[in-house]
């Protein structure tokens, strides 16, 4: 039997998204839903992540432009709608988000959610959730609103027919010009300076491009990594649904052999490496020339930011020097330890030379160096997270 071939793996949203949409149900879909964006006067758009596995970022577009009101997009849908997109209102997630897209949504009457996935993650602990009265939610197979409820219908299928009959409504963008920030001036550290966590971030925003797939771990690299500004052509990878630690190693491993022309890039946190660190070595085994940006800030930092408590500590490595050991004298993994703004500069220039393999560049930032946002985030899961269970 090793020898036989097996089936591909089908889960059952592959077979949900293969079957055709109801035509009577859609119709009836469409036309309801066009009625109630009829009668808003401020409709938005918020993208999800089940666009990419339902093939529907195209017909999101073609929505958005049909509409013609601001876009914004949940953290885990990053790159499905273009950044330099005239509508688009940046990453919304609730008090934390980028580019005041909060306050777009919130003065909004109406977000059509396509695609969404809201956890306790992705709304900072439940504090984001607009009104189901302001809210139509397209999921992967389904339609609903308030008292509307269609099933058997395909999310790319009923925003393409909803493209088609929407009218153009363009108050949220006009408020949002006046709402937009103005993006500011990020100065290089001076080089011989301690790195900081602003002076990493500004260093590898330096190196995305349109070939560039960003990776974010579960952590303080989530809030790093969503404030970047991607050109047209890059793409955004992060686990929000879950929160797994270590999920990025795997991922970007196994996204870079199915993606070889993609360049990739991945911020993870000393904590989460330490779960899955054995992955480097395939990478090495493969040859792949993955770019990983270890940020050491000695223990699980955003844990801190939750609940504190002695778990969050744990034994440091020379992570850098891992990477001699898993070449074993045969390979062209690269580490590099840096502290400094200058020598982050040195090593991403040698590691844009190393075709043959991953190389890894351990960042020894403070611990108490992060995010104002993940300070944030932290306060309100925690408080979800202490509520007493439903009885």
């Amino acid at each position: 039997m090793s020898t036989q071939s097996c089936a591909l793996p089908s889960p059952i949203e592959g077979v949900l998204y293969q079957l055709p949409s109801e035509p009577k149900t859609l119709t009836a879909a469409v036309d309801a839903a066009n009625k109630l964006i009829g009668s808003r006067l401020k409709p938005t758009l918020l993208a999800g992540p089940k666009l990419k596995s339902a093939g529907a970022e195209k017909a999101f577009l073609r929505l958005a432009e049909a509409l013609g009101c601001a876009v914004a997009v949940l953290p885990a849908a990053k790159s499905l709608f273009p950044e330099d997109h005239p509508q688009y209102a940046g990453v919304y997630w609730g008090n934390v988000s980028t580019k005041k897209a909060d306050a777009i949504l919130q003065w909004s009457d109406l977000t059509i959610c396509a695609g969404c996935v809201f956890t306790d993650y992705s709304t900072t602990g439940w504090t984001s959730l607009q009104p189901a009265t302001h809210r139509i939610e397209v999921d992967s197979d389904n339609v609903k609103f308030p008292d509307h409820y269609y099933g058997h219908i395909k999310l790319a299928d009923f925003l393409d027919a909803l493209a088609k009959k929407v009218s153009k409504n363009d108050k949220s963008v006009v408020e949002y010009q006046r709402l937009r920030p103005v993006p500011p001036a990020i100065k290089a550290a001076e080089p011989s300076a301690a790195i900081t966590r602003q002076e990493m971030a500004r260093q590898i925003q330096g190196i995305i491009n349109s070939k560039t797939t960003l990776f974010a771990e579960t952590g303080d690299s989530w809030f790093n990594g969503v404030q970047m500004d991607l050109p047209k052509g890059a793409k955004f990878e992060v686990e929000m649904q879950w929160g797994h630690i270590g999920w990025s190693v795997p991922a970007c491993f196994g996204y870079s052999v199915g993606a070889p022309d993609r360049e990739i890039v991945t911020m993870v946190g000393d904590g989460s490496f330490q779960m899955t660190v054995q992955e480097v070595a395939q990478m090495i085994r493969l040859k792949q020339p993955i770019l990983i940006f270890l940020i050491n800030n000695y223990g699980y930092t955003i844990e801190v930011e939750i609940h504190d408590g002695p778990y969050n500590n744990i034994k440091n490595w020379n992570y850098a020097a891992l990477m001699e050991a898993f070449n074993a004298n045969d390979a062209h993994g690269k580490g590099f330890q840096v502290k400094t703004g200058a020598e982050l500069a040195e090593a991403i220039k040698k590691a844009k030379s190393n075709t043959r393999g991953p190389t890894l560049i351990e960042i020894q930032i403070n611990r108490d160096d992060c995010t104002n946002e993940l300070v944030s985030w932290g306060h309100y899961v925690a408080l979800a997270n202490a509520r007493p269970p439903i009885t």
